[in-house]
């Protein structure tokens, strides 16, 4: 079976939406969050994402797609994956990776084949186009069998594809409410039958404990950096009373590991020299990393904070996903930095010292002060802005700050400026600032 779609029509309200942000992937309508399927093809970007192109809300999800010559320039393409009822897909494609199959583009993704959520691997295999896809029977790695680990798990999701010594290796997040996170670990040399090798990585390990406490860990990523490997993990926490963000669960960040590979059996063990947060705002999470030639980019999901519900169904969209970034290793941290390409989108300059009216700007300066929305119903001090140098980037309703210092991490969150809000720069501090649009 072939799937083929049409992208989301725009309409006149989305195009008028000043809180819609343009520069980055988001479709003109619907639902959208994790990204997937980050890849390089003959030399065009691709970037899938979960997304729900009938509604603002997320159910039915599929996999969206936009394609980028340069970072800079984002083209809507056709969804790519769709629930196919009666297949281990049929209420959801979820995260996964995209790898390159001996030269076939192939979607690893997690399906979801009924509402008790239980998930299973399922492959997609398309052309050098991306954009017809054909699933293919479920790969036999899903939930493990009892016994085959010292911590049971109920969830088991996302998987994400790696290489090492020329041995393709899978991984997938687990854990359990009130159990211990874990990180399985596969012999993927066969797509299409993977050999569960046991954790990765569990939660009992103290430098994981102490910086990603989690019930469940979503969306690993396990990449080489700078000489380092380097393991990202979304933490998904069952606190009692907690706020819920998706489900009955809370998002509650995202840790980045710094450590090694080491051998264990027949398989590999992670071990971590030190973690900490990818982004310190309330409005990020399930970043993917796609190994560039010299560098590793990675964009995540920023979700809308703030919004009532009456005012989700009104814009009939949500969620964005970031600028893209790149990431670094910098002593036992690892950092992340706006793609270089970014630049690429200043135009005039604008005066730092005025209100700013732009739909998406970026500012450049040092000294402490903030960036504050006002005329947009009640004034609002979006971020503060660190002593030391920074950038901030704004698009539409999303912000994200770059400090200079790079033991400080980004910053990412929202505020909506509506059709009559203006945003300032307050305090003592030394910027310049310019508007941003492709060429």
């Amino acid at each position: 079976m072939t799937t083929t779609a049409v992208p989301p029509t725009t309409t006149d309200a989305a195009a008028a939406d000043r809180d819609r942000p343009r520069l980055h992937v988001r479709p003109p309508l619907g639902w959208l969050n994790d990204p997937n399927g980050v890849a390089k093809v003959d030399g065009t970007y691709h970037v899938f994402f979960q997304h729900n192109p009938d509604s603002h809300e997320h159910d039915a999800i599929t996999w969206g797609h936009a394609s980028s010559p340069d970072l800079l320039r984002w083209t809507d393409e056709p969804v790519a994956l769709r629930p196919r009822p009666g297949q281990p897909d049929a209420v959801g494609c979820w995260t996964g990776c995209l790898v390159d199959d001996d030269g076939v583009p192939t979607a690893v993704y997690s399906g979801v084949a009924d509402r008790s959520g239980a998930s299973s691997v399922v492959l997609a295999r398309s052309d050098r186009t991306l954009r017809d896809w054909t699933p293919e029977p479920v790969v036999a790695a899903g939930m493990p069998a009892k016994g085959e680990l010292e911590h049971a798990v109920t969830d088991v999701r996302d998987p994400f594809l790696f290489v090492h010594d020329g041995r393709r290796y899978a991984i997938q997040g687990a854990g359990r409410r009130g159990g211990v996170a874990q990180v399985l670990f596969y012999d993927a040399t066969d797509l299409t039958a993977w050999c569960l090798l046991g954790p990765l990585l569990s939660a009992e390990d103290p430098v994981a404990a102490a910086t990603a406490p989690a019930d469940i860990w979503e969306c690993p990523n396990l990449v080489r950096v700078d000489g380092r490997w380097v393991l990202v993990l979304s933490l998904w926490a069952l606190p009692d009373g907690a706020s819920t963000v998706d489900g009955d669960g809370q998002l509650s960040g995202v840790t980045a590991l710094v450590g090694d590979l080491v051998p264990d059996g027949e398989g590999l063990r992670f071990v971590p020299v030190a973690g900490g947060p990818l982004d310190a705002g309330p409005t990020f999470y399930a970043p993917q990393l796609l190994v560039d030639d010299d560098r590793t980019l990675l964009w995540g999901w920023a979700w809308e904070h703030g919004r009532t519900p009456a005012e989700l169904e009104q814009a009939g969209w949500a969620g964005v996903l970031t600028s893209p970034r790149e990431l670094r290793v910098v002593g036992d941290r690892a950092v992340a930095v706006p793609a270089r390409e970014l630049t690429g989108l200043r135009r005039e300059r604008l005066d730092a010292s005025a209100p700013l009216r732009e739909a998406a700007f970026e500012v450049v300066g040092e000294g402490t002060g903030r960036l504050a929305l006002v005329g947009a119903g009640e004034d609002q001090v979006v971020l503060d802005l660190p002593a030391g140098g920074w950038r901030v980037l704004v698009d539409g309703s999303l912000v994200e700050l770059f400090p200079d210092d790079v033991a400080v991490p980004p910053t990412t969150t929202r505020a909506y400026p509506g059709a009559t809000g203006a945003w300032v720069v307050e305090g003592d501090v030394d910027a310049e600032a310019w508007r941003l649009a492709p060429s």
